[in-house]
């Protein structure tokens, strides 16, 4: 059996042919919110974006968003989840207190990262929901004066100045950042990008208009796509197209704007299925990897590869990430990381094998939370602590009792 939350692993981590799939998102209790320790204990069902509506008028945030709210709790923590503060805050793991895990023999134990059972806690924090069910934690959440943003945004020409601005470490001064790189145009704009960095905004920031309820949050669904595009139309028209036009309109350098949640971190949310626009039964693969640092000039070959291999992405995010966690399967390690969502066509799995070999040869790794194609020979390279977490998870569960299609897959559980 394997737990699932609302499905937005790109993967297959929450599937499970011919076994049981148990859907959290019923376990949905937010039990208490701390304001004074600014401590929340929540079921694993309830969702990021449902916990951050509860939270935020009491002053409170949640200190690790990914690139949609719409994520549970005990996803977030089995696929240790990163946002564009991971060079600054780390991943969601580093802020979880405690947890109760459903074990194999039916036994809800509570853990702790620094407690008896601690190794059974860090690997259950990136493991991928194959320790056990997570069903409820406590963690530790962020104050903050309001919901908005104070944000720096930066364009850059090509490639050479997008990796300098990524390298300078004049991130450190921003709690959030991130760049949307162009891995379409192969000329002299080839890996142009634009950054958006910035940190929460504090009252004072806030103009006169917000400051009369600057903890609200202001991120409304605008739309749902309807599902009536053809396959292929994100094609190297359309991206092209539509790569240019938001370069273009993007400022080439901006100080001091205050931006909604929405504008800053989730603009995907505001349209409800909008994985719809690459067709019907077209889709796409999200290929997200990270290099570590020393490895600069293999990520920009990476890039070069990408922009001239006939497989467009236009959804991209370039950042630079920080400390890595204690968990043995945490992707997040310090480095460089993109993310980028192929359409998918004829070739596609033969490019992302030879993307493979280069993520690989630069000592990066792919994300198990994305994956849906890699083999096991390559994420045993990839993760070098995976034979000391197969131990903590036999012990834990020595009959094999939970396991998904991505974990026979990749070969870290029995068939």
């Amino acid at each position: 059996m394997i737990a699932r939350g609302l499905g937005r692993s790109y993967g297959d981590p929450a599937q499970n042919a011919g076994g049981l799939v148990v859907d959290m998102t019923a376990l949905n209790r937010i039990h208490r919110i701390d304001q004074q320790d600014a401590v929340v204990e929540v079921d694993a069902g309830v969702s990021l974006d449902q916990l951050m509506r509860a939270v935020l008028p009491q002053g409170l945030w949640v200190p690790v968003l990914p690139g949609t709210r719409q994520v549970t709790v005990g996803g977030a923590i089995a696929n240790d989840i990163h946002g564009k503060n991971h060079h600054s805050a780390g991943s969601f793991g580093n802020h979880v207190l405690s947890m109760d895990l459903l074990m194999a023999s039916g036994e809800i134990r509570t853990l702790t990262p620094d407690g008896p059972d601690a190794q059974l806690f860090w690997a259950t924090v990136g493991g991928i929901g194959l320790t056990g069910v997570i069903v409820r934690a406590r963690m530790r959440l962020k104050r903050t004066e309001s919901a908005y943003f104070l944000a720096d945004y930066d364009r850059t020409r090509d490639l050479d100045e997008t990796m300098e601005l990524l390298t300078d470490g004049s991130d450190e001064a921003y709690e959030y950042s991130a760049a949307v790189p162009d891995t379409i145009s192969t000329g002299s704009g080839l890996g142009r990008a634009t950054f958006s960095r910035g940190s929460l905004a504090r009252l004072e920031d806030l103009p006169p208009k917000l400051r009369r309820d600057p903890l609200r949050l202001d991120a409304p669904q605008l739309a749902t796509l309807p599902d009536v595009f053809p396959n292929g139309m994100v094609n190297r028209l359309t991206s092209r197209v539509a790569g240019e036009v938001a370069h273009r309109m993007f400022p080439k350098h901006a100080r001091g704007k205050i931006a909604n949640i929405s504008q800053f971190l989730h603009p995907l949310d505001v349209l409800g299925e909008w994985n719809r626009a690459y067709g019907r039964t077209g889709g796409f693969l999200q290929y997200q990897f990270s290099v570590p640092y020393g490895a600069e000039q293999q990520m920009a070959d990476l890039v070069r590869t990408i922009a001239h291999s006939g497989h467009r992405s236009f959804l991209n995010v370039f950042k630079r990430m920080g400390e890595a966690s204690r968990a043995p399967l945490s992707w997040p390690h310090p480095g460089y990381m993109l993310s980028l969502d192929f359409p998918i066509k004829n070739g596609l799995d033969t490019f992302c094998r030879r993307l493979d070999d280069m993520v690989l040869a630069a000592g990066g790794r792919l994300y198990f939370a994305k994956d849906s194609r890699t083999t096991p020979e390559m994420i045993r390279q990839m993760y070098p602590r995976l034979d000391e977490w197969r131990q903590i998870r036999d012990s834990a569960d020595p009959d094999g009792i939970f396991a998904s299609d991505l974990s026979r897959r990749l070969g870290i559980t029995a068939d």
